[in-house]
Formats: C-alpha cells, sequence, structure tokens
C-alpha cells in the first residue's frame, strides 16, 4: 500500500491535473480494480481452478494496462527515476502474490493446465474456513483508505482542473466574439 501511496505522490508532484490529466487517473483507477477482483477473491473464495485463473488474466491485464499507462504518461508529463522505481514494484506485486497463492495450492494450479493427477475443481464457492473477520476488515479499510482514496482524489482533481480549464477557455472565447 506504501508504493501505491508513493506513487500518488509522485503524481501530485508531476501535476498531473495540469499535465495528464483525468485520462491517467482513469487508468490508474482500471489498475486498482485489475488488482483488487482477485484479491477480493482470494479472500472470499476457495482457490479453485476459476479463480487461479481469474489471478492469471488479472496479473496479465494489469500488466498490459501499466504498459499503457506508462506510455501514455511520458508523452504527457514527466516520469522521474523515483516513480519509475515505484512502478517496478507496483508491477511485481501482482506477480508475487499470483506465485504465493499458486505454491499453497499447487496442485490446483497444475490441474488448472491438465498436468498432474487431478482434475480442475471449477467451483466457486465461498471459503470453509472464513479468514478472520476483524482482519479481513482492517484490510478493507485500509485498500480503501491508502489505495482507492487518494487514487479517487486524484481522479476529482484531475476532472476539476479539466473543468476549470474548459471554462476559463468559454469565457476567454466570449469574451474574444464579443469584443468583436
Amino acid at each position: 500500500m506504501m508504493a501505491g501511496i508513493a506513487d500518488w505522490l509522485c503524481h501530485r508532484a508531476s501535476s498531473i491535473e495540469t499535465t495528464a490529466g483525468a485520462k491517467e487517473s482513469l487508468i490508474h483507477l482500471l489498475m486498482l480494480t485489475e488488482a483488487a477482483v482477485p484479491t477480493l477473491a482470494a479472500l472470499f473464495l476457495e482457490v479453485t481452478s476459476p479463480v487461479l485463473a481469474v489471478m492469471i488474466a488479472s496479473f496479465l491485464l494489469h500488466d498490459a494496462t501499466a504498459l499503457w499507462d506508462v506510455s501514455y504518461a511520458v508523452v504527457q508529463r514527466e516520469v522521474t527515476p523515483i516513480e519509475q522505481h515505484v512502478h517496478s514494484f507496483l508491477e511485481m506485486v501482482p506477480l508475487m502474490a499470483v506465485a504465493f497463492v499458486s505454491v499453497l495450492h499447487w496442485p490446483q494450479l497444475l490441474a488448472l493446465f491438465g498436468i498432474g493427477d487431478r482434475r480442475p475443481d471449477w467451483s466457486l464457492r465461498l471459503k470453509e474456513k472464513p479468514l478472520p473477520w476483524k482482519e479481513v476488515g482492517v484490510l478493507l479499510v485500509a485498500m480503501a483508505g491508502f489505495e482507492w482514496a487518494p487514487y479517487l482524489e486524484e481522479l476529482w482533481r484531475t476532472i476539476r482542473t479539466e473543468a476549470r480549464t474548459a471554462s476559463g477557455i468559454s469565457r476567454r472565447s466570449a469574451l474574444r466574439v464579443s469584443a468583436s
């Protein structure tokens, strides 16, 4: 979560609201969603073949979106070496999560790819032994406060700045028309 905060701070420092704008901010929220889906699945569901498949697909999608994000950002604003380093960490977190969960559920991972002596379990079901609700609650609150809130603030800031800029352009255009 600290890497997410560091990334958000880098965006603030580069004045994302006056450079890359809401499009980049929406890409960041897309990447958060791509990470949230497998995280929530692992928190609440038994890790079966479809959950592993969603985790793998989400990692690949997140990686592709991260490439799109940086490709867009470097043309619009300065992406500092510190921000690039933060990005490298943020790209590895989903990979490490998939790897750790896969190791813990190795037979299902092998079954997903038709390897081994087990058949894939394609069921989706709640965890038989759910994680402690207090811990899950603390994690969800932390994710909301330290991941979603900053990036939603970023989106709000970029939209507000774009609206002000558009309003200022409209007023200047109207003044030019009335002066002529």
